[in-house]
């Protein structure tokens, strides 16, 4: 049995272009006009799954796919950064921020550290590998990084060296044991 995760990263909103942590915001007006010129792209589906947030529904919407929202596909929670420039908490929280980048269990924005972040996103993997079937994922760059980090069995820091475009799409097949990324230069 085979089964096909594809994860559709949400499209560009505000935050993106100014370098800031997200908040849930909507899509920019170019971004909603792109995915529905890139709809061709997903094969069909059996279940089309996304983040409750206002960007990756309103991704799925433009991409016409008809979606059940999944809280554990949220984005990461950036507690009191969320909606400021990278930049600015880089100068006004240099140590903290070092800490956030080198400690996958550190938190010190008070939302969630990546390890809670895993410990939310990787039961999901496991889920979806018993389910026959096309699964669309629509979600939010990290939780795609860290996706791949855990099927790659790569350790934690290698999350800080993929980097996931808005609406990028990467795949993910699983034989029922263990879930392989998909490279792929065609549409399928």
């Amino acid at each position: 049995m085979t089964t096909r995760l594809t994860f559709l990263c949400s499209g560009a909103t505000e935050a993106n272009r100014k370098g800031a942590f997200p908040l849930d915001e909507p899509l920019e007006p170019k971004a909603a006009e792109a995915a529905a010129v890139l709809a061709v792209r997903l094969r069909r589906a059996e279940r089309v799954l996304t983040s409750p947030l206002v960007r990756a529904t309103q991704t799925a919407k433009a991409f016409a796919l008809a979606s059940e929202p999944v809280e554990t596909l949220r984005d990461q929670d950036f507690g009191r950064w969320a909606g400021k420039r990278i930049s600015e908490v880089q100068q006004s929280e240099p140590e903290a921020h070092a800490i956030w980048l080198n400690d996958p269990e550190a938190a010190p924005h008070g939302g969630e550290s990546l390890a809670e972040m895993a410990a939310r996103v990787v039961p999901l993997l496991d889920e979806l590998m018993a389910l026959k079937g096309h699964t669309v994922a629509v979600t939010h760059p990290a939780v795609i990084r860290l996706a791949v980090v855990s099927v790659l069995g790569a350790p934690m820091p290698a999350f800080w060296k993929i980097d996931v475009e808005p609406l990028s799409i990467t795949e993910l097949t699983g034989d029922g044991r263990r879930w392989a990324l998909r490279m792929s230069g065609r549409n399928s």
